[in-house]
């Protein structure tokens, strides 16, 4: 039996299809389609990788192995809840409802609420922003980038990030309460 989605996601889905159809079809200019393909691939987890990697050279010594550890336990439980939801909530991705949205990149799994690619995104912008905020004019628009690639691509609603970015914004703000 396959699982049921709360009915608010019909809806969503039916004020949000317009939108995404229109984003998605700006694929079809082979530089943006790159760009956003280049954006999607880097927030699956190379950029954030390189980040919580970084953070003992960025930080020295002791605090930097210290936020190396905080920026991967908030990253796991993230990804835990993240997991969580998106099983219970099964929203099917918009090239799945409408076959009039172009799926551009491969998708991993079949459910698309909430976006754990701008979860990411905006935790780690959110961390980022805590301990080394001379980072951000490079990392905010690499996470807007990514975003906007999961609506472009075909992969995601607009809510879907929205979602995404909230539960990451949460996430970090919770992850940094709890490290103080």
């Amino acid at each position: 039996m396959k699982p049921r989605a709360p009915a608010v996601f019909d809806r969503l889905d039916t004020l949000e299809w317009h939108l995404c159809q229109r984003l998605a079809g700006f694929s079809i200019h082979r530089p943006w389609l790159w760009s956003l393909r280049l954006a999607s691939k880097a927030g699956d987890w190379p950029i954030w990788g390189a980040l919580i990697a970084a953070q003992p050279w960025l930080h020295g010594g002791e605090a930097g192995w210290r936020l190396t550890l905080h920026y991967t336990l908030t990253a796991l439980v993230a990804i835990a809840f993240y997991r969580l939801v998106k099983t219970r909530l099964c929203r099917e991705r918009p090239f799945i409802t409408f076959t009039t949205i172009a799926c551009q990149e491969p998708a991993r799994d079949r459910y698309s609420f909430p976006s754990g690619h701008t979860m990411h995104a905006v935790l780690f912008c959110t961390l980022a922003a805590a301990h080394t905020p001379w980072l951000l004019p490079a990392l905010i628009p690499v996470a807007a980038l990514i975003a906007v690639s999961r609506v472009g691509l075909g992969l995601h609603y607009i809510s879907d990030v929205i979602a995404g970015a909230a539960i990451g914004y949460a996430m970090a703000l919770a992850s940094l309460a709890l490290a103080s």
